[in-house]
């Protein structure tokens, strides 16, 4: 049968969830299952977006599918090339903070990570007084113009990313790829055995992303001492003009983590977020929770310093970060589109302390909501990601 390979790929994975060794409560299992929903879902759908010859750009990771601490605030979108055809990528400069591309020489693996062959923002290229930009990707060529990047050897995907800072007012572009000999013409029609093929395929690819990324925090995460946070440093994995402060968190429900880190000036970063992450490696739920603040969310106080307050509980402030029933979790800023390396003063400092000891933070009454108004930021989250969704 053309299924049972992909069959049997769906029963071995719920064993890699059933024995995941941070599974402990009948929550963990039952968010287990839920990432394994969304990762056979976003197999099949890898899977079945595979084509070297008539690209498109498949959304990679979403609120359904998640994967890799995806980022509450940006689109993932990726399509499969190969190094030695052209490529043209059209579309239109959209408002939000961050347009950025890259290429991968592969996929990520429990071993290892795909080498970066090229990153850059929408800085490096021309865009039209529209909007509108075209970009080509391929082989070197002597008469090259500015909207050309040569594919290094072994390229085999294409990533985009469009990172939101203002949920309400940035609106998501345009973008399409095609390959520059195929436009015009067809694939050939599906056979049963290519068919069976993309079960098999999508059946790899569910259990490679599981084991992967159960592993992936050993290596950037779960190393470093709980409860605290790395200085500001390039985000591994090339990706340009990209910091990252990482770390881990383990918190009784009467405790809270205060993370106060400087607001970025907007002529170095455009974007700076932070979330938390759950043991399986993904975002919280930041559609129906604050589990995700930014520069344009957060309400910062007068002193230029965000604090940000991790906990269970809810204490009434602006900045809350829920943890929605998580005791562990990662702990993850960005800062995007950067125009100077950052320093250890750009990053956060950390404290842990009982949640009755939150009055003593600065400006706090100035961080103070009412159950009203913290029900008006929820609604807006849950607007603004069911606009973008549809952008």
């Amino acid at each position: 049968m053309a299924t049972q390979s992909f069959a049997q790929a769906i029963a071995e994975a719920e064993q890699i969830i059933r024995t995941a060794p941070h599974v402990q409560t009948e929550q963990d299992l039952a968010e287990g299952l839920e990432y394994l929903a969304g990762s056979i879902k976003a197999s099949l759908h890898m899977a079945w977006a595979y084509d070297r010859d008539f690209p498109f750009f498949a959304a990679s990771t979403g609120p359904y599918s998640k994967l890799g601490l995806d980022n509450p605030d940006t689109l993932y979108f990726s399509a499969s090339i190969r190094d030695d055809a052209e490529y043209v990528v059209t579309g239109r400069r959209g408002t939000t903070a961050d347009l950025s591309f890259q290429i991968l020489n592969g996929d990520y693996t429990p071993a290892r990570s795909p080498d970066s062959l090229a990153a850059f923002d929408d800085r490096d290229i021309e865009i039209a007084a529209d909007g509108t930009y075209e970009l080509r990707f391929g082989p070197a060529r002597p008469d090259a113009g500015p909207n050309h990047f040569t594919l290094g050897q072994g390229s085999a995907m294409l990533l985009a990313r469009e990172v939101f800072s203002d949920w309400e007012n940035e609106r998501p572009g345009e973008i399409r790829i095609h390959r520059a000999d195929t436009l015009g013409s067809a694939p050939a029609p599906a056979t049963p055995e290519t068919t069976a093929k993309r079960y098999d395929v999508a059946g790899r690819m569910l259990l490679s992303r599981l084991r992967t990324f159960l592993a992936f925090p050993e290596w950037h995460y779960l190393k470093l001492p709980v409860n605290t946070m790395t200085e500001p440093r390039p985000t591994p994995g090339g990706l340009a003009t990209q910091y990252s402060s990482v770390g881990h968190y383990d918190l009784d429900d009467d405790q809270v983590m205060v993370i106060t880190v400087p607001a970025a000036a907007r002529e170095v970063a455009p974007y700076q977020g932070f979330q938390l992450g759950s043991m399986w490696y993904i975002s919280l739920d930041y559609i129906n929770h604050q589990t995700s603040l930014n520069a344009d969310q957060a309400r910062v106080d007068p002193d230029g310093k965000i604090r940000l307050v991790v906990g269970e509980r809810d204490p009434g402030l602006a900045n809350w970060i829920e943890r929605t029933g998580h005791r562990r979790g990662y702990l993850q800023f960005r800062w995007q589109r950067l125009t100077r390396e950052l320093k250890p003063d750009d990053g956060p400092t950390v404290e842990v302390m009982a949640s009755d000891e939150l009055p003593r933070l600065p400006y706090y009454e100035r961080q103070r909501v009412s159950p009203q108004e913290w029900a008006a930021r929820i609604a807006a989250r849950q607007t603004a990601v069911a606009r973008r969704m549809l952008g």
